[in-house]
């Protein structure tokens, strides 16, 4: 079997930035709240006629650029989204026309803030089998549209944005391995309660948007992802100090840390963008891969580890070589 490899990757950011002083004046925050909870600094908020397919398309570009193919050497487009453009088709399908392509197949994938590394498990069992061999694979999210901007308890954390890879097949080392799972049983400590079959058009405002419990959340979200780092290490050989780089979601500065602790990494050795980005749910391991790619820090043979948790609860990880 040939083992893939990513070969380029791609971000984007909305123009439009929103710094927590400008939140301050919305809601019963303040600069000095947010930063000390999460860490995080400012957030990106995507123009009233941006869509989450125009931002996945814009990534895919600069991740095609970055791998100096030709897009007609893709055979497979999975997009990680929760807030596709519409309830069909999917956003993979309107990025898949957008790029010129036919006939490939495309489709959507959500798992929420675990979105994208369900994705790359996808992508590199289809080249692992065959079934591709070059596959571009998109985080994008519009939370801003999902947000009630009177609760502060979640309007502070979010954001907006896309990121892409480009995997390819090789006979050179690349996804090591990757490993998802999931609890259902934890639905309504991170959910949006409308729906489609729920009968959305009845149900009142506030269930349009996200809702959290969030200390429950960050408590669960410490120990499994320290958990399931350790599955991803145990089972492929490898120990702690074999990392370069830890690359995870970004939701909260805290809960980076104490993944990193867990680890036994200090935060030199940890990419950190939510500090500039807020959580972009699927979008931010992608977008923080991206950062650091280009700005140097991560390079070629550098031993990587992503690990996202996200509602369902759904979580995930991937082990890397670069």
């Amino acid at each position: 079997m040939s083992n893939a490899r990513i070969i380029g990757t791609g971000g984007y950011l909305p123009k439009r930035i929103m710094s927590n002083k400008e939140l301050e004046e919305i809601v019963d925050t303040s600069d000095e709240w947010i930063r000390e909870r999460s860490g995080i600094k400012r957030r990106r908020i995507a123009a009233d006629d941006e869509k989450t397919s125009d931002m996945a398309l814009a990534a895919a570009n600069n991740a095609l650029a970055a791998a100096a193919i030709d897009v007609t050497d893709i055979d497979l487009i999975v997009v990680a989204t929760t807030t596709a453009d519409k309830v069909f088709p999917s956003t993979a399908c309107i990025v898949q026309r957008r790029l010129g392509l036919e006939k490939i197949p495309a489709f959507d994938i959500n798992a929420a803030c675990s979105g994208f590394i369900y994705a790359l498990d996808v992508a590199n069992r289809f080249i692992r089998t065959g079934g591709a061999t070059t596959v571009l694979v998109i985080g994008a999210e519009i939370y801003s549209r999902i947000l009630d901007w009177t609760d502060r308890t979640t309007c502070v954390l979010f954001g907006d944005g896309a990121g892409a890879v480009i995997l390819q097949a090789t006979d050179e080392e690349g996804i090591i391995s990757t490993h998802i799972h999931s609890d259902g049983k934890h639905e309504e400590l991170l959910h949006v309660p409308a729906g489609v079959s729920s009968g959305y058009a009845d149900v009142t405002v506030e269930a349009a948007y996200i809702q959290m419990k969030g200390n429950e959340v960050f408590r669960k979200a410490v120990s499994t992802l320290g958990a399931i780092a350790k599955e991803t290490l145990l089972e492929n050989g490898f120990e702690q100090n074999d990392l370069d780089w830890l690359v995870p979601h970004q939701a909260n500065r805290r809960i980076i840390s104490a993944a990193a602790k867990k680890l036994g990494l200090p935060m030199e050795r940890v990419i950190v963008t939510v500090d500039e980005h807020a959580n972009t749910s699927s979008a931010s391991i992608p977008l923080a891969l991206d950062v650091a790619v280009r700005d140097g820090r991560i390079q070629r043979g550098d031993l990587l580890l992503f690990e996202a948790f996200g509602a369902g609860f759904t979580w995930g990880s991937a082990l890397v070589r670069y």
